[in-house]
């Protein structure tokens, strides 16, 4: 896996604190490492790096790992204001936040820890199985209303999405509201008026498993049986497909998105330890486990 410096051109909900800021690289006798790191960030990246902070804390009983996800935008807050060692983002960072970074002496270094298919749920008994990303970005722009218009019931859509603080907002704005690379794309399209905001994917698929009427979108990692994945067609007349990790590794499924950890300059001691154990067999082993897409295979 190759890390990629990113070049400076001219926080809490759903908390997980497993009681990883890198504050030393060896317990007292010099044998092993020892210390605390912060990650902060992503809703969807939460699931990942928990399991990367159990197994390593596991393997390293003197380091402590804490882990919340109250949203990309967030995390990349706090690492610009430098209130915690790892930012993880379902977003890649904007340039302006890099620049921002840049102005305080933070020196923005990502590495793509995972790739995340984004699934659009319905409730299982909802007749509609596919639809196209032209259709979604209707849904989601208000412009379609009743799901009769697309071969459904006869009832209003509830249209369910994550918080603006969620870097899977942003990207499903970009990719899927305004048709990002597509005949139709428009960027000056945004969510509707109606749409519901959430706090945490949690919510919205407790919601959609509740509302036969209700639409949402989902890091793979969550899907649940409680709720129904649609097929989605990049454009009409192509066959609608299913998410999953092996349409997510052959790129045949239209929405999916680099998974990431930020951090002030290449990790270095116990954030650098933390990161290789990231990316190494076990490491991504645990992203398969935790149903998203590794990125070393």
């Amino acid at each position: 896996m190759k890390k990629n410096r990113i070049i400076i051109l001219p926080l809490l909900a759903s908390m997980m604190v497993f009681s990883v800021a890198g504050c030393s690289s060896q317990d007292s006798n010099g044998n092993g490492l020892s210390g605390f790191i912060d990650i902060t960030g992503s809703n969807t990246v939460t699931p990942i790096s928990t399991l990367y902070a159990e197994d390593f804390m596991d393997a390293n009983p003197q380091v402590n790992v804490a882990v919340s996800g109250p949203g990309s935008g967030a995390g990349i807050a706090a690492l610009i204001n430098g209130t915690t060692d790892i930012c993880q983002s379902s977003r890649p960072i904007k340039q302006s936040e890099i620049e921002q970074a840049s102005s305080k002496g933070i020196d923005v270094y990502e590495t793509r820890i995972a790739t995340d298919a984004i699934a659009v749920i319905v409730n299982p008994s909802n007749p509609v199985d596919e639809l196209t990303i032209e259709q979604l970005s209707g849904i989601y722009t208000g412009a379609i209303t009743n799901w009769k218009e697309l071969g459904g019931n006869d009832a209003s859509i509830v249209v369910l999405a994550r918080d603006t603080n969620s870097g899977t907002h942003v990207y499903f704005k970009e990719a899927i509201v305004q048709m990002d690379g597509l005949p139709g794309e428009d960027t000056s399209l945004e969510y509707g008026g109606s749409v519901q905001l959430l706090p945490s994917t949690s919510t919205g698929v407790t919601q959609v498993a509740q509302n036969q009427n209700a639409i949402f979108y989902i890091g793979l990692g969550y899907m649940e049986d409680t709720v129904k994945a649609l097929g989605i067609m990049k454009t009409s007349g192509v066959s609608p497909v299913l998410p999953s990790l092996a349409t997510a590794l052959d790129d045949t499924y239209p929405i999916s998105r680099g998974l990431f950890y930020y951090t002030d300059g290449e990790p270095e001691g116990l954030l650098k330890a933390f990161v290789d154990f990231a990316l190494s067999q076990e490491g991504q082993e645990l992203v398969e486990s935790a149903g998203f897409v590794p990125v070393v295979k």
